[in-house]
């Protein structure tokens, strides 16, 4: 038995319909239409809270769905283990190639051309779903940051959900339209790639993600920090009258400081100390 078939048994028990179920699963009804047709594979329960929802909806034991779930995605895998993927591309290709950092779109369309689908183009493409993905799988139970995905990609609230949860389990092989204009348009900005280290930085869109930039190697590190000591700076920290009372805390704070053009100070530092100290430049929590 799958998880259709209990699905539409307990709807027909309850004598309720599908629309009952996507209102209190918080999804479209053509989601529920194509689960219960078979046209959509249930997603795997470590990455949606839908079996939750129709379990207590529709009065079933806590935990059936998703163990009927996870063992359906297991029989399906086992069955496609002998095909090849097909990668749906183009739609995808010109928005990563529309991404790509100013002046290097040219360079990589040319190494992309060369061999489709090639290890460059798969390499940048997991690259940016990994990211992608990471926010989403954070987010994932913020009704807030879903509404506000679903107003930039110009769909509704349940729309979203559904799309979330088929992102979720996609790979760089089954990548689809939907899946570039749900959530890689709307959360990348930009990115650039390295052709000799194939290090990447990928810059997300700030409104919705809280890492506004990702720096990867072989494995995903902090953005690199430059940091050259100002003059001023060292004057401060060796003058005892002006900073023997500074924590650390406070110190890192003032190493972080950055001028283009005019150097600060030892002065300027003990100035800047107080005011950090000052309740009355902070607003209160």
């Amino acid at each position: 038995m799958d998880v259709a078939l209990v699905l539409k048994h307990r709807l027909k028990e309850l004598g309720l319909e599908q629309r009952n179920l996507a209102t209190a699963a918080q999804v479209t009804e053509s989601y529920v239409s194509q689960l219960l047709t078979g046209k959509k594979t249930p997603p795997a329960s470590n990455r949606t809270d839908i079996y939750e929802k129709m379990e207590a909806f529709l009065r079933l034991p806590s935990g059936e769905l998703s163990r009927l779930a996870d063992l359906q995605l297991i029989e399906e895998l086992k069955s496609k283990l002998g095909d090849p993927p097909s990668p749906l591309f183009e739609d995808v290709r010109a928005l990563i190639l529309r991404k790509c950092a100013l002046g290097k779109e040219r360079q990589i369309r040319a190494t992309i051309e060369k061999e489709p689908f090639g290890e460059l183009e798969r390499l940048v493409t997991q690259k940016l779903l990994d990211v992608v993905k990471g926010v989403a799988r954070k987010e994932l139970g913020s009704e807030d940051w879903l509404s506000e995905v679903a107003r930039l990609s110009g769909q509704s609230y349940e729309e979203i959900r559904v799309n979330v949860l088929e992102f979720l389990d996609t790979d760089v092989f089954h990548v689809s339209t939907e899946n570039c204009v749900s959530f890689l348009e709307p959360l990348i900005e930009s990115w650039d790639i390295d052709l000799e280290t194939f290090g990447m930085e990928i810059v997300l869109n700030h409104r919705i993600a809280s890492e506004h930039v990702r720096r990867l190697e072989f494995v995903e590190t902090e953005p690199e920090q430059h940091f050259r000591e100002e003059p001023g700076l060292k004057e401060f920290l060796h003058d005892v009258s002006l900073s023997g009372d500074a924590t650390e805390e406070e110190i890192e704070f003032l190493k972080e400081l950055r001028f283009k053009k005019n150097r600060p100070t030892p002065l300027y530092y003990y100035r800047e100390l107080q005011s950090l100290r000052d309740p009355l430049h902070f607003s209160p929590q």
